[in-house]
């Protein structure tokens, strides 16, 4: 007789609970853009075009594109909560997109064709603050167990 025993895992570090919760986040922010009445102007919603109409509460223009970005970007941060090390790349890459995103939205103009997820001057400035959010957090978070060795 075999008997098979399950691997136990330590509790989790602050920033793969961080990781946990922002991943939860961005897929409900996913689905969300997927419900008529929380996204305003549904019928409106294009796949990728600045001509999409469709705005999550009122103010960020949405598109397909758009949600199921939020909803690949939440899975990535389930899974790579696995690990603090890799909760932290999350952070620190997912972050340096989203300023770059920032930059993006600020440099091309919202009613371009080069606009394609599309973006609002509201979601500019949410994608600097998650940007500034997210490299904080896998920063801070990190600190100690990079000094001590802990959390790899």
């Amino acid at each position: 007789m075999t008997t098979r025993t399950r691997a136990t895992r330590g509790p989790r570090t602050p920033v793969q609970q961080a990781v946990v919760l922002v991943g939860l986040v961005f897929l409900l922010v996913g689905v969300l853009g997927f419900i008529p009445g929380v996204t305003t102007d549904y019928d409106s919603m294009k796949f990728a075009s600045h001509d999409s109409g469709a705005e999550l509460l009122g103010i960020f223009q949405i598109s397909v594109l758009h949600n199921l970005v939020h909803l690949a970007i939440g899975v990535a941060g389930l899974v790579m909560a696995r690990t603090a090390s890799s909760a932290r790349t999350y952070l620190l890459v997912g972050g340096a997109v989203y300023l770059i995103l920032w930059l993006y939205g600020l440099l091309v103009g919202h009613h371009s064709s080069a606009n394609f997820v599309p973006l609002n001057t509201a979601d500019d400035w949410l994608h600097f603050a998650l940007g500034i959010g997210m490299i904080a957090l896998g920063t801070l978070l990190t600190r100690r167990s990079a000094r001590t060795g802990l959390g790899r």
